[in-house]
């Protein structure tokens, strides 16, 4: 079965990274939820996706430059909420015991790690007893290996595309340099349709996800490639496709 997970709260339906979202996409029976985790100058963990403000929000600026303060006055785009934090967002998704939550760790706008930012998830995770729901993300594999450091028991997933799979010194070299490291390896679609037949030959199926399938065509593709796990903006359309695909079994 490919396990669908729902893109920063299903952005193609409620605003992104919005606790509106969060809150909304328990109705629907995704596998999984992810969102992405900055960390600010003043201590906080914020869900957004970006390293800025300008996209999501009416703010603008460096999103690790956002005071607690200043943070109650910006609003997300298409809602009158203000950004989360992590701690809003899983107590928001902790009810719903049969998702997991797939936290992507991000860098800041120079693409540096922020320092300490795995021990202050982990720490906020642990604080709302969601270890065991848990996936750790990023693109980065430094990243991952403090991820191991810090909390070795919680699994992780890398992401990738063609440019990060070039800057890493292709696919090969990449997939293998993460074998030991993560359990899920999730590929961009464009990545993962040019390079199928090397990629599936190195990580098994069930281990792979693609991302981010929102059209029915993409979305059948890589149902019928029996792909592990499947990222979508369009939850409420992977999962209907999914319904038909059993039923025709």
């Amino acid at each position: 079965m490919t396990f669908i997970t729902s893109h920063r709260g299903a952005r193609d339906l409620w605003p992104e990274n919005s606790l509106g979202g969060f809150r909304k996409v328990l109705a629907l029976d995704v596998d999984a939820v992810e969102f992405d985790v900055h960390l600010t100058d003043a201590g906080e963990l914020l869900v957004i996706h970006d390293a800025t403000l300008d996209r999501t929000s009416d703010g603008a600026g460096p999103a690790r430059a956002l005071t607690p303060e200043k943070r109650a006055t910006v609003r997300l785009r298409d809602c009158d909420e203000t950004i989360p934090t992590l701690a809003d967002v899983l107590e928001a998704l902790a009810p719903a015991a049969d998702k997991r939550l797939h936290v992507e760790i991000k860098s800041d706008p120079d693409g540096r790690a922020y320092d300490g930012i795995v021990e202050r998830v982990v720490a906020e995770i642990d604080r709302h007893d969601l270890r065991a729901r848990c996936h750790l993300t990023s693109f980065d594999v430094s990243v991952l290996e403090e991820c191991r450091r810090v909390a070795a028991d919680i699994p992780r997933l890398v992401s990738l595309n063609a440019a990060w799979a070039n800057r890493q010194g292709g696919i090969e070299a990449f997939l293998t340099r993460v074998d030991a490291l993560v359990d899920i390896v999730a590929v961009h679609h464009e990545l993962m349709g040019s390079k199928w037949d090397e990629i599936a030959t190195i990580v098994p199926a069930e281990n792979l996800c693609v991302w981010t399938l929102n059209d029915e065509a993409l979305i059948r593709k890589w149902l019928d490639h029996g792909i592990g796990h499947l990222t979508t903006d369009r939850p409420d359309l992977a999962l209907s496709l999914r319904a038909q695909r059993r039923a025709a079994a």
